[in-house]
């Protein structure tokens, strides 16, 4: 099929619209200047005028630049698949189970992957007691950009039980929430494109306990060493890891696995623990994003990524 026309989806119904929004600006700009005819589709709540839209327009491919629920827990996917349209990214199935934490854990832990101690807890047993050991993390089964996510680490039983009511009273994530040993270290994250990791980039950040939402999208507040400079064999263990992740989960084209470093027990001959965190089907597409800095860093412009995602578009089913 020769493509010539593209329509990109952004924005949607989550926590991360904004998010969307920016990553589809940009790839509509890089779209443009690859030759494509691009039309803009700014999703909000009303389904029946997505459809029309598609249905007017004959896109030869949908880019998918959507973020968190609807976008990329395979609902849009389903739609996308009922009207014969190829689209960008995770297909419904890998969205659906990468976007689910407690099942996404499961497939990796079964598959001999690391990942961090945890359960998945109703979230008002947050008023009964701490639930794990100190320190802990709460975050939602079915969110992205580290929304809802919150650090429970202090000595102070007191503090503690008004951080789990601070919890209880912002929670709008479901009724479970999973709960994960707390790991200390370096935070990772590997790029897979075409089922081959780019490399890793280690992220960190002087006013942030950990990769936030803020962190992640807000100019200056992280800082992203590409490559990271990290044991030789951690760094070839973290590539691997997130190739075999990809598979498992059943990704298409590309996808990025989130990594804690604990090298606290690192030596010259052996690396520390490497342990996996999350895997995300649809890497933000930001100025301040991680493919395409990981892109970047391997030869591959940013209207090179975004053209090599629109000819790896199909339907599946």
């Amino acid at each position: 099929m020769t493509i010539k026309h593209v329509t990109v989806i952004r924005g949607g119904l989550s926590s991360e619209r904004e998010v969307s929004l920016a990553s589809g600006k940009n790839v509509i700009e890089a779209l443009k200047t690859t030759g494509y005819k691009v039309t803009d589709l700014v999703a909000n709540d009303n389904l029946v005028e997505i459809i029309n839209f598609l249905t007017k327009n004959h896109p030869d491919v949908v880019f998918n630049a959507l973020h968190g629920n609807f976008g990329e827990d395979g609902a849009i996917q389903g739609v996308l698949e009922w009207l014969n349209i190829p689209y960008t990214h995770g297909n419904i199935c890998s969205s659906a189970i990468a976007m689910n934490k407690k099942i996404t854990r499961i497939l990796l832990h079964e598959a001999g992957l690391p990942i961090a101690k945890g359960k998945t807890i109703p979230v008002t047993n947050l008023a009964i007691q701490d639930p794990f050991p100190i320190p802990y993390v709460v975050k939602p089964i079915q969110e992205g950009s580290s929304v809802g996510v919150y650090i429970i680490q202090s000595d102070d039983p007191k503090i503690r039980k008004q951080e789990r009511a601070k919890i209880l009273k912002e929670w709008k994530y479901g009724r479970e929430a999973l709960i994960e040993q707390f790991i200390p270290g370096k935070e990772l994250t590997v790029c897979v494109l075409n089922d081959k990791a780019l490399t890793v980039t280690n992220i960190s950040s002087d006013t942030h306990v950990f990769y936030d939402y803020k962190a992640k999208y807000q100019i200056g507040q992280s800082t992203h060493t590409v490559p990271a400079n990290i044991h030789p064999k951690a760094f070839e263990i973290a590539l691997d890891y997130a190739q075999k992740a990809h598979k498992i989960l059943g990704c298409d084209s590309v996808s990025r696995t989130d990594f804690r470093y604990d090298n606290r027990n690192e030596t010259q001959d052996q690396p520390g623990d490497l342990y996996i965190l999350e895997v995300n089907t649809q890497p933000g597409m930001t100025k301040t994003s991680l493919l395409p800095e990981q892109a970047a860093f391997c030869g591959i412009s940013y209207p090179e990524l975004c053209s090599s995602l629109v000819e790896k578009a199909k339907c599946r089913i």
